[in-house]
């Protein structure tokens, strides 16, 4: 009967559980709950706002890498278009030039020197293609890395904090 009377309570301290007298609750004066609230909505602001500022810093720097692979890449179409353009025109002029008499030993020259001047220029764009792909594949690696390096809490009250923190 005695139990009855004495309100019983468990407790939950750092995996830690336990049964207590239940006490009895006296809420503090409102003036330092709403002051204690104001402080703690600040610093929650303080918080989502420094958040915020490094997904912005982080989000710009992965921006500036995009837009530098991009102009890689257009200036590398372009650069091709180029060599391509070159190439037709050669073609255009050894046409002309084999339609007038000459010799076999050099026409088959010339067009050895083409085809390897082909291939040199092909080495080339699958060189620069090549790079950029690295670049994009380790771009896309450090943003895959990023999703596991998660910070590590020292107290299970400061992982509750963080998990049941709203953004």
């Amino acid at each position: 009967m005695e139990l009855e009377d004495e309100e019983w309570e468990l407790c939950c301290n750092d995996g830690l559980v336990y049964k207590r007298k239940r006490r009895r609750f006296n809420p503090p004066p409102e003036s330092s709950t709403g002051s204690e609230d104001k402080r703690l909505e600040k610093l929650r602001k303080e918080r989502k706002k420094q958040t915020l500022l490094k997904l912005k810093s982080k989000l710009e720097k992965e921006i500036v890498q995009w837009e530098h692979l991009s102009n890689t890449l257009r200036s590398l179409q372009i650069s091709s278009s180029t060599q391509l353009q070159q190439q037709q025109e050669k073609q255009q002029e050894q046409d002309q030039t084999s339609s007038l008499p000459s010799t076999s030993s050099s026409t088959q020259s010339s067009l050895l020197d083409d085809l390897l001047f082909q291939v040199e220029a092909q080495e080339a764009i699958f060189h620069d293609i090549s790079s950029l792909c690295d670049v994009a594949e380790l771009l896309c690696l450090k943003q895959e890395q990023s999703l596991f390096e998660l910070p590590i809490w020292s107290t299970p009250l400061e992982l509750m904090q963080e998990l049941s923190y709203d953004d």
